[in-house]
């Protein structure tokens, strides 16, 4: 699905690879890659870089400063966006905030959409989705979840531990999951109400990660009856929603990344000799070569056929877990294959390979670890074979 002509949307990618190229990527300062201070700057210098070449965020509309692209259109658009680390947060298309925009866009109220979604999907505030609880609360199970929101008044009392939560030390806002009498529901809580405490920021493995993985506790904390997003109870139901866009998005920006992972350890292939020749002419580095473009090569087909589904407005449950287990270990691969070409070299921070495969390491757990998928797909494969 297409909404602009095809010599229009090349011209687009083109831009956005010189825009990759000749200033995201020269403004990557590995000895920031911890320093969120210096990497929200940066992201914000980059932005306004980006508009003034027609750039902006993927999904969102002409009118907030975004291109309006359909999720076809995004598999091209997010690779080269994320072959930076700094890309997607300079386009306003890096997770939380693209996920929260998508599930806000379907779910909101006209009054959440004035007050959140709007300026969420400006630039002007920054959201969290705050789900996942220390044990024994939610993780990958969703039935586990001990956050709760009781009735009282107008509005409603929550009172809960999340952690991980990514983006969150940097929140305007969160989207709250809670238990009701009525099941998992979603609240918005602005992070300046009263009883919601940003504990701390968990350190992770990951580098240029702006907006941290918070620790809250939520204790008493009173919204009004306008907070609830959505029917109450239907928060299980919320969550898949907003999780099978996002899991599109990371599979589409970290091919982008592992792309680039593959393309030093190559250059480096080239110019590094062993044993009187370059590596490139061993045949145990072809092999590595060679794998790791099938494996890209596969992992974009399988997304692209899942933006495919998703434009069509068909369920992609099934192939988003899919999608989300093999891309999430093929990038892995490519990455690791591209530190092992570049030997001592891709262990150091003098190149950004090493990073690369501790940004692409998550992923196999975030939005659902590969097994629980495993698991699920099994599961509904059986089912459709036994009703067959």
């Amino acid at each position: 699905m297409n909404t602009r002509p095809p010599a229009e949307f090349a011209a687009l990618i083109d831009n956005l690879r010189d825009f990759i190229d000749t200033e995201v990527i020269l403004r990557e300062d590995l000895r920031h890659a911890h320093d969120s201070e210096a990497v929200e700057r940066t992201a914000a210098e980059l932005y306004a870089i980006a508009r003034s070449r027609g750039l902006g965020a993927p999904r969102a509309r002409q009118e907030d400063g975004g291109l309006a692209l359909s999720w076809t259109e995004c598999c091209a658009y997010l690779e080269q966006a994320g072959r930076s680390f700094l890309g997607p947060q300079a386009l306003r298309c890096a997770p939380p905030t693209q996920p929260d925009v998508f599930a806000l866009d379907r779910l909101g109220s006209p009054a959440q959409r004035a007050r959140y979604l709007e300026p969420l999907m400006r630039g002007e505030r920054k959201s969290c989705f705050a789900m996942t609880e220390p044990a024994p609360g939610v993780g990958s199970d969703p039935r586990m979840l001990r956050t709760s929101a009781r009735r009282e008044g107008d509005g409603w009392v929550i009172d809960g531990h999340k952690w991980f939560i990514s983006g969150a030390m940097r929140a305007d806002f969160a989207i709250v999951v809670a238990r009701t009498e009525s099941g998992p529901s979603w609240f918005l809580v602005d992070v300046d109400t009263p009883g919601f405490e940003r504990v701390r920021n968990i350190p992770t493995m990951e580098p240029f990660d702006m907006g941290g993985h918070a620790e809250i506790r939520i204790t008493g904390c009173r919204v009004g009856a306008d907070a609830l997003v959505g029917e109450e109870g239907q928060g299980a139901a919320h969550s898949q929603l907003r999780l099978e866009g996002a899991r599109l998005f990371h599979c589409m920006r970290y091919i982008g990344l592992a792309s680039r992972a593959m393309d030093i350890a190559q250059a480096y292939a080239l110019e590094r000799e062993s044993q009187g020749v370059p590596l490139a002419d061993h045949q145990m580095v072809q092999a590595m070569v060679a794998d790791a473009h099938i494996q890209l090569y596969a992992a974009r087909q399988i997304t692209l056929d899942v933006a495919h589904r998703l434009d069509a407005g068909t369920s992609i449950r099934h192939h988003s877990s899919m999608a989300k287990v093999f891309v999430s270990e093929a990038v892995y691969q490519v990455a690791d294959s591209a530190v092992q070409i570049c030997g001592a070299l891709g262990v150091s921070e003098d190149v950004p390979v090493s990073m690369i495969l501790r940004m692409l390491r998550p992923f196999r757990i975030y939005d659902g670890a590969s097994e629980v998928h495993r698991a699920a797909i099994a599961r509904r494969a059986l089912r459709h074979r036994m009703s067959a």
